[in-house]
């Protein structure tokens, strides 16, 4: 009767075939992989923004004479100066800075759950991931209240030339200016909302295998550090968005 004995590989720190660079596991490096990639995509749609209104006019009058025309690119002071519950009210870029706020906190609180996980504390990662969750669907719900604005537009509206009268904006006409700029207000923003879910998603996956123990049981909270990657990319991301849109 003959028996076998199975050798266990001494961890070392490497992986196979070679050293760890920078002390990073390969799913954390692949995760940079990733987003340095989904940056490029990200950079090139801001750059097709810049452009875009590089080659349309702007507007050159007094800020208080603007009104909304296709023949210039439109005031984002004018556009996004709505308020949830204060209507009529003109309050420029109030709520997108307060949507810029929250999802600010949110990656406070991801931080403050990765280095729970460091000290291998349980119930401090619940609590952050729990508070970043919440702070991710009120920036989602925020974002989908903003779209609905848009799409509904203003009580005045845009008059044409031929005497019609359109209100909101969808792909084919826009109420703001050129039907352009309301393209690209839902393209990007929209890929920069359907980004933020998807991390939204996956933070929920990360609280409810925390809640179970799983990561406590393998002995570290590294999914919750790739996550919390992902999503602060999501939250630097809109501050590019931010600045193109609404600032620039």
């Amino acid at each position: 009767m003959s028996t076998s004995t199975t050798l266990e590989a001494p961890k070392t720190g490497t992986w196979d075939g070679g050293n760890e660079p920078l002390k990073a596991s390969y799913g954390k490096l692949m995760m940079w992989f990733f987003l340095l990639s989904d940056a490029f995509t990200f950079g090139a749609f801001l750059i097709v923004y810049g452009l875009s209104r590089h080659s349309h006019l702007p507007y050159e009058g007094e800020p208080d004479a603007f009104a909304f025309s296709t023949e210039w690119w439109p005031i984002p002071e004018k556009v996004f100066n709505a308020f949830p519950g204060l209507h009529g009210m003109d309050l420029p870029l109030a709520f997108v800075a307060l949507m810029t706020m929250i999802l600010i906190l949110s990656s406070v609180t991801m931080v403050l759950a990765v280095e729970a996980g460091h000290r291998m504390d349980k119930n401090d990662v619940q609590k952050w991931l729990l508070w970043t969750i919440l702070f991710g669907a009120t920036f989602l719900g925020c974002q989908a209240w903003e779209w609905s604005h848009f799409i509904a537009g203003t009580d005045e509206g845009m008059l044409l030339a031929d005497g019609t009268r359109i209100f909101g904006a969808n792909l084919t006409v826009n109420q703001y200016g050129p039907p352009l700029f309301a393209d690209l207000f839902f393209f990007i923003t929209g890929f920069h909302g359907t980004h933020v879910f998807i991390g939204w998603t996956l933070l929920i996956i990360a609280f409810i295998s925390t809640v179970n123990g799983v990561y406590h049981k393998r002995g570290h909270y590294e999914m919750v550090e790739k996550v919390g990657l992902y999503w602060h990319f999501v939250d630097l991301v809109w501050v590019f968005v931010f600045t193109f849109f609404y600032l620039i």
